[in-house]
């Protein structure tokens, strides 16, 4: 049964098909109807499992199998709702109205040029009015997803199965552009890319100002054999609106190939984040996934990474503070294809207030994927008793010859600790912010960016602190 949620998205791309069209290039546009199909079929999941079908005799085998993944795929969403999420009515600049900002000139914010080359995208759309001065080496490419055709062709869509999730499927159907990054084959890329993802709402025209937005963005990285890239995405929002965003990354990481993938959000109460991250590992590569959430209003994440390719490894990390009643749920989803890789997660969630954190993680060892390491691990502080947190690590292994682990810990801040460092004179809140950036800061360690990581132990101070409502010198919200 189709409801309101869905129905107005429905109707939304059927009156407005045309003009999706004609503001996409043709290589998006040739897997639209399709993902628009997919999202009909699947609407958006309910956190309630789908009470299981009769079958008869003649339905018992293969139709079973797609119940249990129809059900699998409720079942990632059961910590947000999604409908609720997407129930508003939002404005979507699929008409490609000009928004009226420099981002160069207006951006000041907390997480400055990292020396990084910096780039921007502004909604959903690459900002190409003034490019950076930085030199990337030969071949390289950062640009839009509009001006590569060649690349969508062969790439776009390929990761994000339109028909395995709904989110997914409806950033596809409206999705009109989006940022390409392509390495080619053994080069390096030694300086780190930071791109600015800019949330702002007012169009050039004064008289058709919008109140809420949805954006739908779009990432394709490719990297080919032997290439490495550090890439840095930082979310911010730059109107007092109402937001809604989805993503959907696309990474291709080829034979004895690098990547570290960093994104941080900060932005604010109002904003809603959807954000589907796929990545495609092939032999002997290496990906660093770092995901962290310093302020937000409603984020989720899912990751699903894939070993395609023997010898490969991955490292996935992600902390998260979260306070009043902001929400923040991490889906994660690593699925061992082949022998010889190894995965390793680590999460931490510092909840105070009313916050709602969730994380469930999925490893998933494929029959044949002998020697295969892997380990999960989630731990959370609640500061309060409103606060709640949600743990769900999970490991489906078909496979004998495996070294494969996953704990979870949900607790308050050590008393025995507290009262040390009180009888030392601290006071209880120095005390409860020493201990609490203590357990976020093994997150942070482990990040490799290391300009990124000195920045992130001074806003992180600053987050518990309560200073980090707005970012300090942006002329963008005034």
């Amino acid at each position: 049964m189709i409801t309101s949620s869905e129905q107005q998205y429905i109707d939304l791309y059927e009156q407005a098909r045309q003009m999706i069209f004609d503001h996409a290039p043709e290589a998006m546009n040739a897997v639209r109807d399709k993902a628009f199909d997919d999202f009909k079929a699947q609407g958006f999941p309910s956190k309630k499992a789908p009470i299981k079908r009769e079958k008869s005799d003649a339905s018992i085998g293969s139709s079973e199998h797609e119940e249990a993944r129809r059900i699998a795929k409720v079942e990632r969403y059961k910590y947000t709702d999604l409908q609720k999420l997407f129930a508003p009515d939002y404005g979507v600049n699929l008409n490609r109205l000009e928004i009226p900002v420099d981002p160069y000139e207006a951006f000041r914010c907390d997480v400055p040029n990292l020396s990084t080359s910096l780039y921007f995208v502004v909604n959903d759309a690459f900002y190409n009015k003034t490019m950076p001065q930085a030199h990337l080496p030969e071949g390289v490419i950062v640009g839009s997803l509009c001006e590569n055709p060649d690349f969508i062709a062969k790439y776009y869509a390929q990761l994000a199965k339109t028909s395995e999730d709904a989110v997914t499927a409806l950033n596809t159907m409206l999705a009109q552009d989006g940022l390409l990054v392509y390495v080619p084959k053994n080069v390096k890329v030694d300086r780190a890319i930071q791109v600015i993802n800019i949330l702002k709402a007012t169009p050039s025209n004064a008289q058709r100002q919008v109140s809420d937005l949805m954006v739908n963005r779009r990432v394709l990285i490719v990297l080919e054999e032997g290439a490495e890239l550090k890439m840095l995405f930082c979310d911010h929002a730059a109107d007092d609106r109402h937001f809604l965003a989805t993503q959907v990354i696309e990474a291709y990481v080829g034979d004895n190939a690098s990547l570290d993938l960093y994104c941080l959000e900060e932005t604010h109460a109002k904003n809603v984040r959807v954000s589907n991250v796929y990545i495609d590992q092939q032999r002997d590569s290496r990906v660093n996934h770092n995901v962290i959430t310093l302020h937000n209003g409603t984020t989720r994440n899912k990751l699903d990474l894939t070993f395609s390719g023997e010898g490969a490894e991955c490292q996935c990390y992600g902390c998260v503070i979260a306070d009043k009643q902001q929400h923040v749920d991490n889906n994660t989803l690593i699925t061992h294809k082949v022998p010889h890789c190894t995965s390793n997660e680590l999460y931490k969630y510092v909840l105070d207030d009313k916050a709602v954190g969730a994380f469930a993680g999925r490893v998933l060892v494929e029959h044949g994927a002998q020697k295969t390491s892997s380990q999960m691990t989630n731990q959370n502080l609640t500061a309060t008793k409103e606060a709640h947190m949600f743990t769900q690590p999970m490991l489906e292994i078909y496979a004998d010859d495996v070294k494969c682990a996953h704990g979870s810990t949900v607790g308050q801040l050590n008393d025995a600790a507290l009262f040390y460092m009180r009888q030392r004179g601290i006071s209880l809140n120095e005390a409860k912010l020493l201990l609490q950036n203590a357990f976020i800061n093994e997150v942070i360690d482990h990040m490799q960016l290391e300009p990124l990581r000195d920045r992130l132990h001074y806003l992180v101070e600053k987050r518990f602190r309560g200073e980090l409502n707005k970012c300090e010198g942006c002329k963008l919200c005034k």
